[in-house]
């Protein structure tokens, strides 16, 4: 038997943090489905599809066969059972995190509780990273290099940059 985890995000843009729980998570089960979802109450700065080739750029060569990216847009619980997964993989970086991720393990399992969360600290050096956080110093003209890879840093600087030029 597969088993199955989902690692759930909006991934916008992914950050160095966001690989280091796949990367861990990934071990944790046969297979890996990273769930790209658009959170209503964060406005992306990329489109899903766009977040999506950013996460298959980023993955490959990692984990070969193992992981999977899928968009949703629905109950985290109902893309999950979707997916066959047993279980919720998500990252924490400091107790605010652990606060609202608490809340939510506890109203899924509410929803199903043959699906179990488990939660990855993230790397103490990338605990302050939030995709929130790269977007914003990104738009301030600050560089993000230390919180993604190359290859993210130059979507984010190639969308400040058509930001800026519709602004105009």
């Amino acid at each position: 038997m597969t088993r199955t985890g989902v690692y759930p995000g909006t991934f916008d843009p992914v950050t160095l943090g966001h690989m280091d729980i796949i990367r861990r998570g990934v071990k944790l089960v046969d297979r890996l489905v990273i769930g790209v979802t658009t959170n209503p109450s964060k406005s992306p700065m990329f489109s899903v599809e766009e977040r999506m080739d950013m996460v298959r750029r980023e993955v490959a060569g990692c984990a070969d066969g193992q992981i999977s990216i899928v968009s949703f847009d629905s109950l985290l619980m109902d893309f999950a059972e979707r997916q066959g997964a047993s279980l919720i993989v998500r990252g924490l970086r400091a107790v605010a995190d652990f606060e609202y991720e608490y809340q939510m393990a506890g109203m899924n399992q509410q929803l199903n509780d043959r699906i179990e969360t488990v939660f990855l600290m993230a790397d103490v050096s990338l605990q302050p990273i939030a995709s929130r956080l790269v977007k914003e110093i990104a738009l301030y003209g600050g560089e993000v290099g230390k919180f993604v890879s190359p290859a993210v840093a130059k979507d984010v600087r190639r969308r400040v940059d058509e930001i800026g030029r519709r602004g105009s």
